[in-house]
């Protein structure tokens, strides 16, 4: 089969990754699902219990970095052996952990650090080098199975937790995941062709601008631009944390059962499904810079819409509202590195992106649960979530006047 940029085994490899992130998302959004049940098992605070997820978002974003450089050495084979390796005994061991410390370090070490970061940063870098013309919708594509596996799980998981308890469901996540993953991986024997090219124009495929070396992206350091893009990650992340990870928490506490909290997330998650795919057509045209600020607003939009809304009906609505305003807003940033930056250091360059948003994800997770324990309430830690998401909006519109003022243009005017 043709292995150029774009051709028909670009596009299968593509569905694997697609796959593969689904299948390694559980890490992510199981311990949302079961965390009244862990706290009630533990016998712990809401904060407390929200400790394990902080500790799965760190090892994430840190084993982004670790897995990022495994793959630009050794492909994106080994990292995903790893992480397939890790998912399962991290699911398995965290079912039989005794105690919260050790469900914490399980969660943290296994399925963080060794587990799902590698079905996330190495992808999304191999992805991108992959497509060149369509790089925006592939990315979206890859990136989707974030939120496949946010829309597909969180179901699935309720309803064993209720069936099986939510120990003997997270042993039966690992399994799952050791019998899926592991043949899958072998798919990523070929090295990708985009892996020595040069860094394409600003903007993205559809962009024309001005020359700029990958040396001074944005007449910046490029160490300054990963820092501000880093700051950026973690403030739009902690915003985005607070209903992705609370609201089953949320609707439990308001009387709903945390049935409907997982229904709501399933929605949020599935609706960014489309958001994502309709984002990567937007960002194809205008540029990572420029969907990064429209999603954040519209993110800043709807966690406003939280405040105002406390029925089922309205949660409902404003859930898959969230979802649909800001499933674009993390593809962004691969896209932007890969704009701004060598593809011979996309994989680290991703991964450090991306750990920076889940640190946000961390962070925001352990502060909303926190500011819910010192204030017996979520509403001022919707208000924390949108004094974050302000910042991210302030470095994305510093980001684009030095566009301007460079005499780029983002536009569609170039589009093939």
């Amino acid at each position: 089969m043709n292995a150029a940029p774009e051709s028909g085994y670009a596009w299968a490899r593509l569905m694997v990754s697609l796959a593969l992130m689904t299948f390694g998302g559980a890490g992510m959004y199981a311990l949302s699902v079961v965390l009244p049940q862990v706290q009630a098992d533990f016998g712990v605070d809401r904060a407390a219990a929200s400790l394990p997820y902080t500790l799965t978002m760190v090892g994430f974003g840190i084993g982004g970095i670790l897995m990022g450089r495994l793959a630009d050495r050794f492909g994106v084979m080994v990292p995903l052996m790893i992480g397939a390796v890790g998912l399962g005994l991290g699911f398995m061991v965290s079912g039989w952990a005794g105690s919260l410390w050790a469900f914490a370090l399980a969660q943290g070490l296994l399925l963080g650090l060794l587990g799902t970061s590698a079905t996330f940063a190495p992808l999304v870098a191999d992805t991108a080098l992959w497509f060149d013309r369509r790089r925006g919708i592939a990315l979206a594509i890859c990136m989707s199975g974030n939120y496949v596996a946010g829309a597909a799980w969180p179901p699935v998981i309720q309803h064993f937790t209720e069936t099986a308890g939510w120990r003997a469901t997270y042993v039966g996540i690992g399994i799952f995941c050791l019998l899926t993953m592991l043949p899958l991986a072998l798919v990523y024997r070929r090295r990708p062709p985009l892996a020595a090219a040069v860094p394409v124009p600003p903007g993205g495929a559809a962009a024309i601008a001005q020359p700029h070396p990958a040396e001074r992206p944005l007449g910046m350091s490029p160490g300054a631009l990963q820092g501000l893009l880093c700051i950026a990650g973690v403030a739009c992340c902690v915003a985005m944390s607070m209903p992705q990870v609370h609201i089953v928490a949320y609707c439990t506490d308001l009387g709903f059962g945390p049935a409907r909290g997982a229904q709501m997330l399933s929605l949020m998650l599935g609706m960014g499904i489309v958001s994502r795919l309709a984002s990567g057509w937007i960002a194809d045209r205008i540029g990572g810079l420029r969907t990064l600020l429209l999603g954040s607003l519209l993110q800043g939009v709807a966690l406003i819409a939280f405040l105002f809304a406390d029925g089922v009906v309205s949660l409902y609505l404003v859930s898959a509202m969230f979802g649909l305003f800001q499933g674009g807003i993390v593809p962004s940033y691969p896209l932007i590195v890969r704009e701004y930056f060598s593809p011979a250091e996309a994989g680290a360059r991703m991964g450090t992106v991306l750990m920076a948003t889940l640190l946000g994800m961390a962070l925001g997770g352990w502060l909303s649960g926190a500011i819910f324990d010192w204030t017996g309430s979520y509403r001022a830690a919707f208000v924390n979530g949108i004094g974050w998401n302000l910042l991210n909006l302030a470095i994305c519109g510093f980001l684009l006047m030095r566009v301007r003022r460079l005499g780029l243009r983002l536009g569609a005017a170039g589009a093939a």
